[in-house]
């Protein structure tokens, strides 16, 4: 395609305008770039979404009434009209047959139809058979317009109707991509012993497979290839950051075998888990060693996790530097300030020089920095935080703010590592002094799949905590289905959650009652919210003392209802969301979440994890509907009595209910989303991409003597990547 010589890379396809190909004329090209395809390998990258096997098509004589099926017809007659009624609607039907039989197809309100199917026209059907005065229809079916195509397996395209792009248009561009590339051939640079351990085949066969197989073996051959080299360079790009991080950062060297953690841990009124010792000892080697600690530290609910990263906050004050711990939201910081402060109570270090003290020793100091801290402590901490004399400080987002100096930051948790973005996490670690990064860890209590924490947090070291502390008894849930009224609304007065509810109370105990999330309105929220407490508290729990808390009451407000919550002399909260991480009632044994189908399962069981914090029986009660196939199944896999209570195999349950399309929402910033590899059905190639990434700059460093490669990798990152790695 080009007068260059040797095997054509991607990045000179990625420099190919698609206008060099025959028909694409100027509007041809504007309609290509409305679909993302604005060069020649983005065109060689726009795969199919599905196949028609030729050889195993389904007929229209085989097909029954209620049957989804793909069926390849030719358009025999089609016509429009408007309909009589009030309004009136544009009715197109058309006549089309596959030679085994005839099928009438229908379009309401898509008069284009007319012009776009016209006689002679081959396309794909995809649609619900239905019979209708004896006579087998599909009602405005999903159309691909084919072209002649007469190979064993035919290729569909994503296309756009609104662009006037065809399945067709996509398969001739792509044709004559492949033709005019076969002088010179297309380069793989990945190596040939890698190819030889999995069976791929190579590169030029793979792309030619997905776009034109003879079979569907063809096919899934190609696939597996294409996903290899779409993950393999994720993970190398990761392994890279990983490798730069360790070999241009100039971290701390921790002295973990001093006294204060082991004083910590000897004052705690319970004993580690192995899990939490595990955690603790792989934390320690990070911190003990000469770069910067990069590690994810995944725990279930009440897995321990805040214990084992004041570990690591504790090791840095241990050498005369700060920790910093910082949530997403200010109810989380300030739960976190509150668990974590009487833990460190009565714990002494040094005065040090600069500290203005008269003695050698003085208590440890915790600041807690939000948005709601007033002028004058955040002006005491921020002199507290420049001169030292704040060891340990807990916050949100305001840590990160401009005028925030640390004396000497060693050790940086970042808790609900998905609710931030990495720009903030670096923020937070570039705070360090004289050019020294300190140690990051990085908590969630939300488990993620493993294939997506190896693809999402594949530059950071992972460690989990599985087991539970003893005692944790697993929290009954059961869900309660509900049938709205006419209007939509649920009869709070209808359910009988309520007289558990009073039954723990009169034993002592307190409940939750969180209140559905509706939509992405705070102010709607606080409206449910509110309406909830009203009718809970005229009606099924008159009598209880109930508490109102959601994001939009004033700072002391809140604080003081969680405080007279804590302090039980409040029955039941009825909360929003705003509780889902961090509030810490052993007391309370009942969570009763409204409208449970609204919420996804992470959330869901971030939710139930508020009670089942002691020894006591505890339940969760999900008030739902269930109306689709997809909250049913969450909701059965948290009711499940033997993996329900595992936040593990719920992450994994989540990828497949969803699907993987809203992983990437806290992927490295730059990467785009997966065009064809899938992080559920492709499960053992992430773990085989990443090994191969691991060997491949472990031998090579900076990949210096497989260019081709590190030039694939980083033409698939944005200009800050490819600046950080170029640092490297």
């Amino acid at each position: 395609m080009s007068d260059a010589e040797g095997p054509i890379t991607l990045r000179e396809f990625s420099e190919m305008d698609v206008e060099r190909l025959k028909g694409v004329g100027e509007k041809k090209a504007e309609a290509l770039r409305t679909v993302g395809i604005d060069n020649v390998l983005d065109l060689l990258t726009h795969y199919p979404r599905r196949w028609i096997d030729r050889t195993n098509e389904a007929r229209i004589r085989d097909l029954l009434p209620g049957e989804q099926a793909l069926v390849l017809v030719t358009v025999q007659a089609i016509s429009g009209r408007r309909t009589r009624g009030r309004p009136p609607k544009s009715l197109v039907t058309a006549d089309v047959t596959d030679g085994s039989g005839h099928l009438r197809v229908t379009f309401f309100n898509q008069a284009w139809r007319e012009r776009q199917l016209s006689p002679g026209t081959q396309a794909a059907l995809f649609g619900k058979l239905e019979l209708f005065n004896g006579r087998k229809q599909m009602t405005s079916p999903i159309v691909d317009l084919i072209g002649d195509k007469t190979g064993k397996v035919v290729p569909i395209y994503p296309q756009s109707e609104k662009a006037g792009l065809t399945t067709s248009d996509i398969g001739t561009f792509v044709a004559e991509v492949l033709r005019r590339s076969t002088v010179r051939g297309i380069l793989d640079p990945v190596p040939a012993d890698v190819l030889a351990r999995f069976d791929l085949v190579g590169r030029e066969a793979a792309i030619r497979g997905i776009h034109g197989p003879d079979g569907m073996d063809e096919q899934d051959r190609a696939r597996e290839r294409l996903v290899f080299d779409e993950l393999l360079g994720i993970q190398l790009a990761l392994v890279l950051r990983k490798q730069a991080l360790e070999q241009t950062a100039r971290g701390i060297r921790h002295d973990v075998s001093g006294e204060l953690v082991d004083r910590f841990l000897g004052r705690l009124p319970f004993d580690l888990t192995a899990g939490q010792r595990d955690a603790i000892a792989a934390l320690s080697a990070d911190l003990a060693g000469p770069h910067p600690m990069h590690r994810l530290l995944q725990g279930d609910v009440g897995a321990g996790k805040t214990v084992v990263a004041v570990t690591a906050l504790l090791a840095a004050v241990e050498g005369g530097h700060q920790g910093a711990l910082m949530a997403p939201t200010e109810v989380l910081a300030e739960q976190h300030a509150l668990g974590v402060r009487p833990l460190l109570a009565g714990l002494t270090v040094g005065a040090g020089e600069g500290a203005g003290q008269l003695f050698d020793q003085r208590e440890l100091a915790v600041g807690l920095l939000t948005n709601r801290t007033t002028a004058k402590e955040r002006e005491r901490l921020l002199v507290g935080l420049a001169e030292g004399t704040v060891d340990v400080v807990i916050g949100t987002h305001a840590l990160i703010e401009e005028g925030i100096a640390f004396r000497s930051l060693g050790v940086v948790v970042v808790d609900e590592q998905h609710r931030f973005g990495v720009e903030q996490r670096a923020a937070l670690r570039d705070k360090g002094a004289g050019g020294v990064v300190p140690d990051v860890l990085v908590m969630t209590a939300t488990p993620i799949p493993r294939t997506a924490a190896m693809t999402v947090y594949g530059d950071l070291d992972v460690t989990e905590i599985k087991t539970a502390p003893e005692g944790r008894k697993p929290i009954t849930t059961v869900w309660e289905r509900t049938r709205p009224h006419a209007d939509g609304q649920l009869s709070l007065a209808e359910l009988a959650v309520w007289d558990h509810v009073k039954r723990e109370v009169e034993a002592g105990h307190q409940a939750f009652v969180v209140c559905p999330l509706i939509e992405e309105s705070e102010k709607l929220e606080v409206r449910s919210a509110q309406a909830t407490f009203d009718e809970l508290d005229a009606g099924p729990l008159a009598g209880l003392r109930l508490g109102l808390l959601h994001g939009r009451l004033r700072p002391t407000a809140k604080e003081a209802t969680m405080e007279q919550f804590r302090a039980a002399r409040l029955d039941v909260l009825v909360a929003t969301s705003v509780i889902e991480v961090g509030v810490d009632v052993p007391n309370a044994t009942v969570m009763v979440i409204l409208d449970a189908d609204r919420f996804g399962i992470a959330q869901l069981h971030q939710l139930r994890g508020r009670v089942g914090r002691a020894q006591l029986p505890s339940w969760c009660y999900l008030v739902a509907a269930g109306q689709s196939p997809d909250a049913e199944r969450r909701l059965e896999a948290l009711c499940d009595p033997k993996s329900g209570q595992d936040g593990f195999v719920l992450a994994e349950v989540d990828l497949e209910v969803r699907g993987e399309g809203t992983v990437f929402a806290t992927r490295q910033k730059g990467r785009n989303d997966l065009k064809l590899a899938s992080l559920l059905r492709d499960r053992g190639v992430v773990a085989r991409a990443r090994e191969v990434a691991f060997e491949l700059v472990g031998a090579d460093p900076g990949l210096a003597r497989h260019a081709e490669l590190l030039d694939e990798v980083t033409l698939f990152l944005d200009e800050d990547e490819r600046e950080f790695l170029a640092k490297s």
